[in-house]
C-alpha cells in the first residue's frame, strides 16, 4: 500500500528557544526565508505525501493560518505587481482537504502524539516526521525511505538513521544492524541512549519514521515510560516482535532545530545552498570570523 499521509507533531512548547517561542510557535521558526515547518512539509511533498495531519496544541493557530490563503496579502501584492511573491504563496498553497489538525490537549510525549492521530490516519501505513529535524539532500530524507519501502513487503517499517561519532552515542536512540535488504538494512534492537560501551551501533535513530498502523494499536494501550510519556520507542520496540523494522541510511545530512547550534547550523547551511544570498554570506562571515 503507498504511503499517502504524514503526521507531523506540533504541540511542543519550544522552551529551549524562549524567550523568541513566547508567542511565535517553534515550528514557525525561519530557516533563511522559510518556516521550519514549510521545510519538512516541502520534503514530503516531494516524497508524494497527499494527506497532512498535524497534532497541534495551544497558541498554534498560527501554523493552520500559514497554511491557508491570506486575501488582504495577496490583494496587495496584486496592486503592487510583485507576481513573484505571489507565485511563492501559490506553490506553497495545499491543495483543499489536504491538511487535517488535530489537538494533543495533554503533553504526554511523542508516542501519544501519534496516537492522537489514530481515527485522522486510519488503518493505512504512514510517514512520521518531526518537525524539529531537517534534512538537507537533493533527495529528500523521506523520499529515498520510500524508495527502500517499496521493495520491503507490505507490513514493512523503516527508520532513517545516519552516523554519528561512537563517543556521542550516549545523547540518541541507537539502532543495531542487521542484514542488507536493497538499500536498507534489518534492525535488530533500538536502545535509548545508550552508553558508549554498550551501543550496538553508531546509528542513531533521525526523525523521519514509515510505520504500520499497527503501531496505532499499540500505543492506545502503552504505559508511561521515560519521563512519565507515552514512548513511540517503547511501541516501536513491541511492534518489532511481530514486524520487521528496517533502517536506511540516507543520503543527506540532519540539523538537530530543536537546539539552538543546530538551527543556526540550519540557516547556515541552507543559506549557503542560495546562490542570491551565498557569496555575500560568506563575505560575511569571513567578515566576522576576522
Amino acid at each position: 500500500m503507498p504511503i499517502r499521509k504524514a503526521v507531523l507533531p506540533v504541540a511542543g512548547l519550544g522552551t529551549r528557544f524562549l524567550p523568541a517561542t513566547k508567542a511565535v510557535p517553534k515550528e514557525m521558526l525561519t530557516v533563511v526565508d522559510r518556516p521550519l515547518i514549510q521545510h519538512v512539509v516541502d520534503e514530503a511533498r516531494e516524497a508524494g505525501i497527499e494527506h497532512f495531519i498535524f497534532v497541534t496544541g495551544r497558541n498554534k493557530g498560527v501554523i493552520e493560518d500559514h497554511f491557508d490563503r491570506q486575501f488582504e496579502l495577496e490583494t496587495t501584492l496584486t496592486e503592487k505587481r510583485r507576481y513573484a511573491d505571489l507565485q511563492i504563496l501559490a506553490s506553497d498553497l495545499p491543495e483543499p482537504g489536504q491538511m487535517s489538525f488535530t489537538r494533543q490537549q495533554t503533553p504526554l510525549g511523542l508516542g501519544h502524539a501519534v496516537w492522537c492521530a489514530r481515527e485522522i490516519i486510519g488503518r493505512e501505513p504512514f510517514a512520521l516526521l518531526l518537525p524539529d529535524v531537517l534534512v538537507q539532500a537533493k533527495r529528500g530524507c523521506l523520499a529515498q525511505m520510500i524508495d527502500a519501502y517499496k521493495s520491503l513487503g507490505d507490513k514493512a517499517n523503516v527508520i532513517a538513521v545516519e552516523e554519528v561519532p561512537r563517543e556521542r552515542v550516549s545523547m540518541y536512540g541507537i539502532v543495531g544492524v542487521g542484514k542488507q535488504n536493497g538499500l536498507a538494512f534489518q534492525i535488530t534492537s533500538m536502545v535509548e541512549k545508550p552508553r558508549v560501551e554498550d551501543a550496538p551501533s553508531n546509528l542513531s535513530i533521525t526523525g523521519r519514521y514509515i510505520l504500520q498502523p499497527e503501531v496505532l494499536d499499540l500505543l492506545g494501550t502503552q504505559t508511561r515510560g521515560a519521563g512519565g510519556e507515552i514512548q513511540l520507542t517503547d511501541a516501536m520496540l513491541r511492534l518489532a516482535q511481530t514486524q520487521p523494522f528496517f533502517g536506511l541510511k540516507f543520503e543527506g545530512k540532519s540539523f538537530d532545530c530543536g537546539s539552538k547550534i543546530g538551527f543556526l547550523s540550519a540557516n547556515i547551511a541552507y543559506a549557503l545552498e542560495r546562490e542570491d544570498i551565498a557569496p555575500s554570506l560568506r563575505d560575511e562571515i569571513r567578515r566576522l570570523l576576522n
